[in-house]
């Protein structure tokens, strides 16, 4: 685990409590690359500064596009909170619950959507967003676990992807660092929502 790292997008103490490291038991080919160790227990523990990294990637990667071209999508309930207040902070479109298969490809539904970009919160549950992304030839950034499988993924942050706390603050990361990079914030402080609003209580 890195040392106190005056770098990281937030103090280390509030990633480690949030439990954003902390892996499954199983491990997938891919994800091993990121996994710092395995507990007694069995549990995997990813790297903080890889996942530090990558959610800086990622925030830099959703900046490059107007909120109304972005979709985040989240099936697993933890993360409705989340998404919804990202959704409400940034502009940016959301779907919280069981995505339909078609909202990306098919003018005819009514909930039609063109955006350029599509951020999942675990690609297995939300596999039909990214299969539609696929489709329609759009980037895909998906916030994937030790269990995850990584094909049809542009980009891949790893996180434990299940827990309230940690979806709570991989979103209220990636909304402050989304607004500055758009320069709709100046600094961190200009951040008006707590963690408490992305996270359930």
């Amino acid at each position: 685990m890195a040392e106190n790292n005056p770098e990281f997008l937030v103090p280390q103490e509030q990633y480690l409590k949030s439990g954003i490291h902390i892996g499954t038991k199983f491990r997938t080919r891919y994800m091993n690359k990121f996994i710092y160790k395995t507990r007694p227990d069995g549990l995997s523990v990813l790297n903080l500064q890889e996942i530090d990294e990558r959610l800086r990637l990622a925030a830099n990667l959703l900046a490059q596009y107007d909120p109304e071209r972005v979709l985040i999508v989240s099936r697993r309930e933890n993360g409705w909170k989340a998404v919804k207040k990202f959704g409400e902070l940034t502009g940016v479109k959301f779907f919280a619950g069981r995505y339909p298969p078609g909202i990306l490809t098919n003018p005819n539904l009514k909930n039609f959507m063109e955006v350029d970009i599509v951020l999942v919160a675990d690609s297995w549950p939300d596999r039909n967003a990214v299969d539609d992304a696929l489709k329609v030839g759009i980037p895909v950034i998906a916030l994937c676990d030790t269990n995850n499988q990584s094909n049809k993924i542009d980009l891949v942050v790893p996180c434990n992807n299940k827990g309230k706390k940690s979806l709570g603050l991989l979103f209220y990361i990636l909304a402050r660092e989304y607004m500055k990079n758009k320069d709709l914030i100046k600094k961190d402080e200009d951040f008006k929502a707590t963690l408490e609003d992305f996270t359930e209580e």
